[in-house]
Order: C-alpha cells, then structure tokens, then sequence
C-alpha cells in the first residue's frame, strides 16, 4: 500500500520508478530511481541487492511486472507499491517534478 511504502522509503527502501520518462518528469517520488519497465531486465544491475525494493508506476499494473522482472533475476527484497503514483499523490505524500 502507498502508506506502507511511504515507511519503507522513510527506512532507507530503493525506490524504483518504472513508468516512462514523460511520466517521471510530471511528478515522481523525491529521491526514486527511474528505470522504464521496458529496459528493466538489461539494467538491473543498477538496482540494489543489499535494499529492500519498492516498484513504482502510475496505478499498480507495471510496478507488479517490474517486481516479477527483479524476483525472476534473484532479487529477493522487492514489493510492488499499489494504487502507484496515483494514490501517492491522493495521499498528499511528496513529490518532484522535472529531470
């Protein structure tokens, strides 16, 4: 859930990004790493493997691949954030906008 994710950024969680680059400069979480979905499985090695992972989309549908993507390469640690972007937003938690 975003609030549970909101605790897990707050811990020091990878936050991973995995929408478009149109999308992430609207508005994306402070401090998160993008990596469209589409590159994802030729860039995990920019993903940690010693954090605990939070995917992240518009509504909940690619963070749940990007999570697959990462537990089907070994990545133990991973969740996918439901409700996305979307409900980070509703919730009033923060944001960034631009590159």
């Amino acid at each position: 859930s975003v609030p549970e994710a909101a605790k897990l950024r707050d811990s020091g969680a990878f936050i991973l990004d995995v929408r478009e680059p149109s999308e992430w400069q609207e508005v994306h979480i402070p401090d998160a790493t993008l990596i469209p979905l589409g590159q994802l499985p030729q860039r995990l090695n920019e993903v940690p493997k010693d954090q605990e992972i939070v995917v992240v989309c518009r509504s909940g549908n690619r963070s749940a691949q990007g999570r697959d993507i990462l537990l089907d390469a070994g990545f133990t640690n991973v969740t996918s954030m439901a409700g996305g972007m979307n409900q980070w937003q509703a919730q009033g938690l923060p944001t960034s906008t631009g590159p």
